[in-house]
């Protein structure tokens, strides 16, 4: 049978780090087996939905490289991927449900609900389950006659259609990273299967679309585990237990500080993205920064993401995408949660800035160029002859400015006090006959910019290290940067002799 997995989100806004790590773990098991990876959008939740968030999901796969064999865009045979799109489907099988007494009819309103949830609660903490302890108090199909729910029904009342979980059955469940997990059914309440709307909820539409995608393996995070008896009973009910996938719950990924999972809250609170891509919430126009606007590498973010949670048992850390395709194995992935830690995160962009080749960095920082200098204000060739040079000294791609910008403009000079200490005539007229024999280069290079500095330091009477730093402020502004004479030989004599001549008065 081949392999088929998915990555089934609800769009209703940024992607989070930990749905990224979904997509990649059933990405990376479907291309080692040869299988298919699908993206179906659970988009029923109508008052959950958000605009534009599933283009934003999609947008998002494409920037990680993580893109799927069948989707809402890229069609496929089993279309639609859209569940709103795919509606009529699930009544069908809720009527199933229904007809073998496996579900049954509520009227209930959310008032009655919700009194029946305080009235029956256990202790004043706690709010009591629509299950069978309660079932029997609300207004349903268990407690009234065929004739009221048909009368019922015809006359326009709202109703939803429940699951009737058994009373102290054993489920057993085998997770590929969990082994046998068992649940007691009493413990799962009647979930809402079909709403008052004729949408289903996830927990019916999870189950018929599954089976009828001939999805093998469904991997997503613990926090649906308490859901899975409730699951795993309707593969029984509807005839497919034989068809149900292969699960697997992947571990949380947990807030740096303190336990719990890590939310968007922590990120804003502790200063790192949590969502993959910049989102711009429609409703209130705020923008939650993303790992992409702050300057990583998409290599280096999926990586990032793979070894949280997961090792390959060896002690390697960088991996290609294609090595993660070769070395993963969902039984490696650990049961417990995984904290995140920011300054890792930044250490694996590092790593592929380092190993990025300069011709495609110069390509992913144009963007951060054109955002400082405007778009077309610079030149490629300059920028990929100031890569090599700098690449060691960043760890974002906006560091490529803050390392760099002195190649584009006159810098400001920041350390004028330190350049000026311990300045004299003899200094000044070391700088003054430097520029003067400048013109006289057969070549303006690395090379020969530095021996004509080192020539003329006996005259004066200097060591190197004298006036080194002080040409370092004239050129960058600041004590930092690459080596002067390279700095030197990429800004040109013109903007060399600038900006010495400015200092010199």
């Amino acid at each position: 049978m081949k392999v088929r997995v998915r990555f089934a989100p609800s769009p209703t806004g940024g992607l989070h780090l930990g749905g990224v790590r979904t997509v990649l773990y059933n990405y990376l098991f479907a291309r080692a087996h040869g299988g298919d990876f699908v993206l179906r959008i659970e988009d029923t939740d109508q008052t959950r939905y958000v605009a534009g968030a599933e283009q934003y999901i999609m947008d998002c796969l494409r920037w990680c490289g993580l893109n799927p064999d069948e989707s809402p865009e890229k069609g496929g045979p089993y279309a639609p991927y859209r569940q709103s799109e795919r509606k009529q489907l699930y009544r069908e099988y809720a009527e199933k449900l229904l007809a073998s007494g496996h579900a049954y009819i509520a009227f209930d309103t959310a008032e009655e609900i919700e009194k029946m949830r305080k009235d029956h609660r256990i202790d004043e903490h706690s709010h009591a389950q629509y299950d069978s302890r309660t079932r029997g108090l609300m207004v349903n199909s268990l407690t009234l006659t065929p004739e009221e729910v048909n009368t019922r029904i015809a006359g326009g009342t709202p109703y939803v259609v429940r699951i009737k979980m058994p009373e102290h059955q054993t489920i057993t469940l085998h997770d590929m990273i969990r082994g046998e997990v068992t649940f007691d059914s009493s413990q799962s309440d009647d979930k809402v299967l079909l709403k008052a709307d004729g949408m289903p909820t996830y927990h019916l539409a999870v189950v018929v679309d599954d089976y009828l995608m001939k999805i093998t393996h469904a991997f997503r995070g613990e926090e649906w585990l308490p859901s899975a008896p409730v699951h795993v009973l309707l593969w029984e009910y509807l005839g497919w237990k034989a068809h149900m996938p292969q699960w697997a719950h992947l571990p949380l990924i947990l807030k740096p500080d303190g336990n719990g999972k890590l939310s968007k809250r922590d990120g804003d609170r502790l200063g790192f993205p949590v969502f993959a891509m910049n989102w711009l919430d429609p409703k209130t126009g705020e923008i939650t920064k993303g790992f992409k606007e702050m300057g990583f590498l998409p290599e280096a973010f999926i990586n990032m993401l793979a070894m949280l949670g997961w090792n390959s048992g060896s002690e390697q850390e960088v991996f290609s995408l294609d090595e993660l395709v070769q070395k993963f194995s969902i039984e490696r992935v650990h049961k417990g949660g995984a904290k995140f830690d920011f300054e890792k995160a930044k250490w694996f962009n590092q790593q592929y800035i380092h190993k990025t080749s300069n011709e495609l960095l110069a390509d992913r920082v144009k963007p951060y160029l054109d955002a400082e200098l405007g778009i077309g204000n610079w030149e490629l060739g300059l920028l990929s002859k100031i890569i090599p040079l700098i690449k060691d000294r960043c760890t974002l791609l906006p560091d490529f400015w803050a390392q760099g910008h002195f190649f584009f403009s006159t810098p400001e000079i920041k350390e004028e006090e330190t350049m000026r200490k311990g300045w004299n005539d003899q200094k000044q007229q070391f700088f003054t006959e430097w520029v003067a024999a400048l013109g006289s280069l057969s070549s303006w290079t690395h090379d020969a910019l530095e021996n004509s500095f080192n020539e003329l330091l006996p005259v004066h009477n200097l060591k190197k290290g004298d006036v080194l730093l002080p040409l370092r402020i004239m050129l960058v502004g600041g004590k930092y940067g690459p080596g002067v004479f390279a700095i030197a030989e990429v800004i040109g004599m013109e903007e060399t002799v600038k900006r010495v001549n400015w200092v010199l008065g």
